[in-house]
C-alpha cells in the first residue's frame, strides 16, 4: 500500500497539491472494519499560513458496502471535503480541532485520517433502492404477505381503550 506522507516542514510552495487513487488495494492494507472495498479519487490541497497548515481533502467515487437490507454488496457513491488543521510543536497531539505534529520530524501520514473521512462520508443507513435487492428475507418463517397481515389485522377486533386513543389522534 502505497503510503500517503505529507511533509509540511519542507513544503517550498504556498499551496501544494497531491493526489491519489484508492482501490481495493489501499482499503485491505488499512484493515477498517467499515470499508472494505471501493475506488476513490482524492486530491489533498496543503496551504501553508503563517502557523499552521491547512489540508482541505477533496474525495469521489464509490464504496464497496453490505447493503442493510439484504447484506448483500452494493455500490454507495461518496463524495465531500473536508478540512484539516495542522501546526508544527513540539510532540504530538490532537486536540480535535488542531493535529501538532513534532516540528523534528514535519511529516505526517494522512492514510488513517483518510480513512476515517470516507467512513464518515457513509450514510447512516445504506440500502438498494426499493426492489433492488438481492434476496427475498422471511425473518419468522411465515409465507405471508404484507397485505395477508394487514387483512387479518383489520378484522381482528380491537381494545377499545386504543379506539379511544385513536379518536384523539384523529383530531
Amino acid at each position: 500500500m502505497e503510503q500517503m506522507t505529507v511533509n509540511l516542514k519542507d513544503q517550498q510552495a504556498d499551496v501544494t497539491t497531491y493526489d491519489w487513487h484508492l482501490d481495493d488495494s489501499y482499503f485491505s492494507g488499512v484493515e477498517g472494519a467499515e470499508i472494505q472495498q471501493g475506488t476513490v479519487d482524492v486530491t489533498l490541497e496543503v496551504k501553508r499560513l503563517t502557523a499552521a497548515y491547512d489540508l482541505t481533502f477533496r474525495y469521489r467515487g464509490t464504496l464497496t458496502l453490505l447493503c442493510d437490507r439484504c447484506l448483500e454488496p452494493m455500490q454507495q457513491p461518496v463524495e465531500g471535503e473536508t478540512t484539516l488543521r495542522v501546526r508544527l510543536g513540539e510532540a504530538w497531539e490532537d486536540d480535535g480541532d488542531t493535529i501538532t505534529i513534532p516540528e523534528a520530524d514535519g511529516t505526517l501520514d494522512v492514510t488513517w485520517n483518510l480513512y476515517e473521512m470516507l467512513a464518515l462520508a457513509i450514510p447512516l443507513r445504506h440500502v438498494h433502492p426499493d426492489g433492488a435487492c438481492q434476496t427475498d428475507i422471511d425473518f419468522d418463517g411465515d409465507d405471508t404477505t404484507a397485505s395477508d397481515t394487514d387483512d387479518a389485522e383489520t378484522n381482528r377486533p380491537t381494545d377499545p381503550r386504543w379506539d379511544a386513543l385513536k379518536k384523539v389522534l384523529n383530531n
